[in-house]
């Protein structure tokens, strides 16, 4: 189950780095709209709608990667203080909430996506864009975090079965100052 884990953390590596790239793409994009228009008067239309889907996209791509890293944010001031039962019990809570939330947006994602291509839905905007196009990558990073939150909540339930504490905590935890420190190192 670990290398299975391991592949997926790979590909969401993978996926924020493109995320990444349309981060910077829409930074030059927007650089360019503004030089373009004090220099040349001239506007290079569609600019900021193109950089929100990009933003969109780019964030959804993030996710998963945030979550094998265990780099979403926790309030973790006293959670070092309880007994590891007790800190597993609220990881494996909190895992379940965040995936649970983000299952209900990939659902009425998907509503949203299927409304939009069932009515060829365009944005209202001079580029008249078909939503489609931003709406699948969008959604498909929200399906592919909630594919590996639920992997990630398997594999470290394994670990538990396995009397293996350590393991889920590793996979599921909130991560402790010194592996803090060791990725700052990294």
């Amino acid at each position: 189950m670990l290398q299975y884990i391991e592949r997926l953390h790979r590909l969401s590596r993978v996926l924020v780095w493109v995320g990444g790239v349309l981060i910077l793409g829409s930074a030059f994009l927007v650089t360019g709209e503004v030089f373009a228009r004090r220099f040349f008067n001239v506007s290079l239309a569609g600019a900021d709608e193109i950089s929100g889907y990009a933003f969109a996209v780019a964030t959804t791509l993030g996710f998963a990667y945030a979550l094998f890293e265990r780099a979403h944010i926790r309030v973790d001031a006293l959670i070092v203080l309880l007994p590891r039962v007790l800190r597993l019990l609220l990881s494996f809570i909190g895992l379940g909430l965040l995936v649970g939330f983000a299952a209900i947006v990939t659902w009425q994602g998907w509503d949203l996506l299927s409304d939009t291509l069932k009515h060829g839905s365009r944005s209202i905007t001079p580029l008249r864009t078909p939503l489609a196009v931003p709406q699948i990558p969008w959604l498909l990073g929200w399906a592919f975090f909630v594919f590996c939150g639920v992997s990630l909540f398997v594999a470290a339930l394994l670990s538990i079965w396995r009397r293996d504490a350590a393991g889920a905590e590793s996979l599921i935890g909130v991560k402790t100052l010194d592996e803090q420190i060791e990725d700052e190192t990294v």
